[in-house]
């Protein structure tokens, strides 16, 4: 305290109480965090006992992560405490999940040992918004459908219902499922191996089909091929036979063959595992099926 009997601290003084130093405080004033009270004959800078406790709620608000602009309205009092920091933890979320997603990218990379090439896109990729993400599987899902008014509507409707929704917090298993998913959905080859499937569907669908048809032979599929698979029913063997003529009748195999593989094949798989890795849901159990029925028409049709 100054020797003048004013009660009035200098701006040592003011450190010393605080524990701060004497450059901090001088920065603080020189932004209008802290305003002196006065200044000494001399021109020095004079505080009051009301700066300490001023001073105090300013390095608390600072040791929170808060900007000089939002102190000096705490401190002016043009806003609350309460309103600057619900503020701040809004910019903190935003900040964390950034850093999640930087995290994972990184993990990524160094697990793959990625190029500054794939680097650079699995950055990009990650940090679109969810409102991107959605955007290329939409643009995917109309040239698949674009033109086939044909299709089973229950398959137009799943289709148009994909969704991507890669989580605030992805691992870096979801960032690389993610990254590869978004690669194929703009490939023009697979784009083009989607597109033959619909239009096989939409083909092989008489007008005036009920909906359905092409879902009820999925689960048909299954419930047949199931318990073949149980008993250890090898795609090859003989006994497949039966299984593909409750399916297929006496349709030609090759031409059967040739409508399975665009729909069911390693790539569609593929596809169907990265969507379910992305999205945090559990992989198709059936996968395995389809491909046992695959097996079993190329062995017959001589594919």
């Amino acid at each position: 305290m100054t020797d003048d009997g004013t009660g009035f601290l200098t701006i040592g003084e003011l450190a010393r109480a605080t524990g701060l130093t004497v450059r901090t405080i001088r920065y603080w004033s020189d932004e209008d965090v802290l305003t002196p009270v006065t200044r000494s004959a001399g021109g020095y800078r004079l505080y009051d006992a009301a700066c300490v406790a001023r001073l105090e709620l300013v390095r608390t608000l600072r040791e929170l992560g808060l900007g000089l602009q939002d102190v000096r309205r705490v401190v002016a009092g043009e806003r609350t405490v309460a309103e600057v920091a619900a503020a701040h933890v809004a910019a903190l979320d935003a900040q964390i999940r950034s850093l999640k997603v930087t995290r994972a990218v990184l993990s990524s990379v160094a697990r793959r040992g990625s190029g500054a090439k794939e680097m650079t896109l699995m950055n990009k990729l990650a940090r679109l918004s969810a409102a991107e993400r959605q955007r290329i599987v939409e643009d995917f899902v109309a040239e698949t459908l674009h033109g086939l008014d044909t299709v089973d509507p229950d398959i137009q409707e799943r289709m148009r219902r994909t969704a991507v929704d890669l989580a605030e917090n992805p691992t870096p298993e979801e960032v690389d499922a993610w990254v590869e998913l978004a690669e194929m959905l703009q490939d023009p080859r697979f784009r083009a191996q989607m597109r033959r499937a619909v239009e096989f569907n939409a083909a092989d669908r008489e007008p005036g089909a009920p909906r359905g048809q092409a879902l009820w032979f999925a689960k048909r599929l299954v419930e047949l091929v199931g318990p073949a698979r149980g008993r250890g029913v090898d795609p090859t063997a003989p006994e497949a036979e039966q299984v593909l003529s409750d399916l297929f009748g006496d349709a030609d195999r090759a031409a059967v063959l040739e409508r399975m593989t665009a729909a069911f094949n390693d790539r569609v798989a593929r596809y169907r595992e990265l969507l379910a890795t992305v999205n945090r849901q559990p992989r198709s159990p059936h996968a395995e099926d389809f491909a046992w029925v695959v097996a079993a028409l190329r062995a017959r049709a001589g594919g």
